[in-house]
């Protein structure tokens, strides 16, 4: 319709927003159209009628004008009244329409308004003047449909901008019953469980306490709602497919129209932000316990070194075979497990130094192949995937080693005397999303190791748990419980990432993403064993440890060189002040009272320029390989030290001083 009725409640009038109300009158009988004109034109005066009396004038004028109402009559010739409002509902169907006739029956007036006539009025001698009535009654319900109709309308627009809201939201919704029963989940709700994206199939379980990965915590969490009317926290859930997601939840109590209490809630996953908040926390720990390693490192150091150094310097003076070589050669070996110890410490906690090249992994992965066959019973299956394509990594060949022995020895462990044991590695690309995995690595290219066994698995409670040090499900004498934290600390040194995926009685797969390297890695050369070398020099060595001092000036003398020893830092420099000349050499710890090896360095080379020196240390913060030789420092090693590597490093120093015009940076290999 064109135009709205409005209703004047002081005067009892109707009108439009247009002024009269505008009438299509349609009738063959002109006496009938002229009577009906002038009773709603003259003596009422709201209306505005305009005639039509057959079929073609009805259509055209119903074309060419706009109307407020269709009165016609039921017979006309050709054209009856149901026609009529066939051809109104066809042009507008909120166009009331008015049958008014003499010759209608009451079965004929009730098809009509079935089918959409307004009203239906017989002829008769009063009707004419009771139509201002009728017309407006029609009109006034037409606007009522119209606003309900409309009304309908913008609820069903605004149900649906709601409902597609909810079913878009980023967090799970639902409404369920007291004792479980859900009656609503949208759709990411349905996802993160697992179900189809309709709701029925999550409707149709017992009760969401099915959904808890632990379902007696439901009770608990009902009773809060029901007492304090909400309740918000995180709580672990079961997929339909068994796996687990951490839930951050949120219900309110409220009611429906019948009066019953609902349980209505939000579920935002936080799986990924737990797991990230885990690793974090992992890594502090490990941080935290790095930090205490490398404050006992040096201490213990000192104390290995003597330990190491004299059983050596012993099993020189004694017969071999006899019973003392025996002994001594025990205390050899346990000095050098707990010096590898004290390097496995440093190693998890990222403290330790180690010299990194270009090496080719696919051969290390072969060999660390090879040394198992040779330690583990023959029952157990090795599978290797070693790949055609050689990748080169950026790294330390012994601590990769490392990591794939340590590995492999856990799955061996977890198989016992049967099982399967896959050893291999490929090259992988992640892109932004991929890399997005893992906190510490950016996109590219990496070499993927993996280590994967069919034995016993880990317990979901231990995964946690299991990189930290000391931490272990063997039973004594069986492992130190350092071999993971080994292999994290290693993965995390050379800028990878390690992850592990176990079920308990399954199996367990350890996967290792370390970058590649730019370029293909020299070919591997291996050195035949090598006589110490000697010399006749003079050296000054100097640490704060009396056993090491000992113990070091007698393995220098027995390779021939003079030594003046000193355990006091300060006395040291005074000597060598005092006569520079009367040293090729300087040995020093790092960490000493008074003046500390570096400080004795800058201060010796300040007096003779020159003078190569060669720094000990069990653990300094301050100085590694390279730090050493940004401070023109010709060598550096750590303690416990190994007597055949300083005396190639002595010989190379010595050699290098020798044959330059001035202070060199040296050699520490």
């Amino acid at each position: 319709m064109s135009n709205r009725l409005w209703i004047n409640p002081d005067r009892k009038e109707y009108t439009t927003m247009n002024g009269k109300i505008r009438i299509l009158y349609i009738d063959d009988y002109e006496l009938d159209r002229e009577l009906v004109k002038d009773a709603l034109e003259k003596e009422h005066g709201g209306f505005e009628v305009m005639e039509a009396s057959d079929r073609q004038s009805f259509e055209r004028m119903l074309k060419t004008h706009i109307f407020d109402l269709v009165l016609t009559d039921f017979n006309i010739a050709g054209f009856e009244g149901l026609q009529v409002l066939e051809a109104v509902q066809a042009h507008d169907p909120r166009l009331p329409v008015i049958i008014v006739t003499g010759t209608g029956s009451e079965e004929i007036a009730v098809m009509a308004l079935k089918q959409g006539v307004s009203d239906y009025v017989i002829k008769r001698p009063a009707h004419i003047r009771k139509l201002p009535q009728t017309i407006f009654a029609a009109i006034e319900k037409q606007a009522l449909k119209d606003q309900r109709d409309a009304d309908e309308l913008s609820l069903k627009e605004s149900e649906e901008k709601y409902r597609s809201i909810l079913e878009n939201v980023l967090v799970g919704v639902y409404q369920a019953t007291v004792e479980g029963k859900v009656l609503f989940a949208n759709r990411k709700m349905t996802e993160m469980f697992g179900y189809s994206a309709s709701s029925e199939e999550l409707k149709s379980i017992g009760s969401i306490a099915e959904l808890y990965a632990r379902p007696e915590e439901r009770g608990p969490v009902v009773e809060e709602v029901l007492n304090r009317g909400f309740v918000h926290g995180e709580y672990e859930f079961r997929r339909r497919d068994g796996g687990r997601i951490w839930v951050r939840l949120h219900i309110r109590k409220t009611k429906n129209k019948k009066g019953e209490i609902l349980l209505e809630g939000l579920m935002e996953d936080i799986t990924e932000f737990r797991e990230m908040e885990t690793r974090l926390q992992q890594s502090q720990r490990l941080e935290a316990i790095g930090t205490l390693a490398g404050g006992i490192a040096h201490d213990f150091n000192n104390i290995l070194s003597a330990v190491i150094g004299f059983a050596e310097l012993s099993l020189d003076d004694v017969e071999p075979g006899s019973l003392l070589h025996a002994n001594l050669f025990e205390i050899l070996n346990a000095g050098n497990r707990a010096k590898d110890l004290v390097r496995q410490i440093m190693t998890f906690s990222r403290k330790g130094e180690q010299e990194k090249k270009p090496i080719q992994l696919n051969p290390l992965v072969l060999e660390a192949v090879r040394m198992l066959r040779s330690t583990i019973p023959s029952t157990i299956e090795i599978k290797e995937q070693a790949g055609c394509e050689m990748l080169t990594i950026n790294a330390n060949p012994s601590q990769i080693n490392q990591i794939l022995l340590n590995l492999a020895t856990n799955a061996a462990h977890a198989v016992g005397d049967n099982g399967i044991i896959e050893i291999g590695m490929q090259k992988v690309i992640l892109d932004e999303s991929s890399a997005g995995q893992y906190p510490d690595l950016s996109p590219g290219s990496y070499a993927k190791i993996f280590v994967s066994d069919n034995g016993c698995g880990i317990a979901q409670e231990n995964l946690d748990l299991i990189f930290d040090p000391y931490f272990t499900t063997k039973g004594p004498d069986k492992g130190t419980g350092l071999g993971l934290a080994v292999v994290h600390g290693i993965v995390k040194i050379h800028g990878g990432h390690v992850t592990v995926y176990s079920e308990a009685g399954k199996g367990t797969t350890f996967h290792i993403y370390l970058p590649l390297y730019g370029q293909r890695a020299p070919a591997v050369t291996i050195r035949q064993p090598e006589a110490l070398p000697v010399g006749t020099e003079r050296i000054l060595l100097v640490d704060d440890e009396p056993a090491i001092v000992k113990m070091q000036k007698q393995t220098l003398e027995r390779l021939g060189y003079t030594v003046a020893a000193r355990t006091s830092s300060t006395e040291a420099l005074e000597a060598f002040r005092k006569t520079p000349g009367s040293f090729d050499l300087i040995i020093t710890d790092m960490t000493m009272p008074g003046v500390t090896g570096d400080k004795l360095a800058e201060s010796a080379k300040e007096i003779r320029p020159g003078i190569p020196v060669i720094l000990c240390t069990g653990f300094s913060e301050k100085v590694n390989v390279k730090t050493a030789k940004d401070i023109m420092i010709e060598g550096f090693l750590m303690k416990p030290v190994d007597k055949s590597k300083m005396a190639k490093m002595i010989r190379n120093v010595l050699d290098a001083a020798k044959n330059a015009p001035g202070p060199l940076s040296g050699n520490s290999h």
